[in-house]
């Protein structure tokens, strides 16, 4: 299966929490990182604190969601990331955006990611390395740019 996970951080050094999250994500047992999109700077939107550094990475994998998303879970308590509250700045965060063509509703996931298609910190590294892809039961991802073009965010220089 391919999915797409969104990342973010905003605490610590975030540019580098990133970067190795990315890594740690093609150690994950029956999972191969294919691409990650550069790294990219945001603002908080309906949360507080720095800028948060966004990326998305594309992953095949044979795990369920499920145990993909508990994957990703792991990787996050291993970066500290904690949940004092909703939209708390974090250490890591890391959302499985997209898992084939799949639409799952279950009290522990939602996919696609419920607001993906209302964030540009998703849209924009998402396009990046998967510039024609569709979001099942939305269409075309290219389609929801203009509706969050007033979003403040840049692409980070590659260092």
């Amino acid at each position: 299966m391919l999915a797409y996970i969104g990342i973010g951080a905003n605490l610590g050094d975030a540019q580098e929490t990133v970067r190795q999250a990315i890594a740690r994500l093609g150690r994950i047992p029956a999972t191969q990182l294919q691409r990650a999109s550069s790294l990219y700077s945001s603002a908080p939107i309906d949360s507080s604190g720095d800028d948060y550094v966004n990326a998305v990475a594309a992953v095949t994998t044979s795990l369920s969601a499920g145990d993909l998303l508990l994957a990703l879970q792991d990787i996050e308590q291993a970066f500290g990331r904690e949940r004092p509250y909703r939209n708390a700045p974090r250490t890591l965060d890391l959302d499985l955006l997209l898992y084939a063509d799949q639409q799952i509703a279950t009290e522990q996931l939602s996919v696609p990611h419920p607001r993906m298609t209302e964030r540009a910190f998703v849209l924009l590294p998402l396009l990046e390395i998967a510039p024609e892809i569709n979001i099942p039961g939305h269409g075309s991802a290219q389609t929801f740019v203009t509706g969050v073009a007033q979003q403040a965010i840049f692409r980070l220089p590659a260092s």
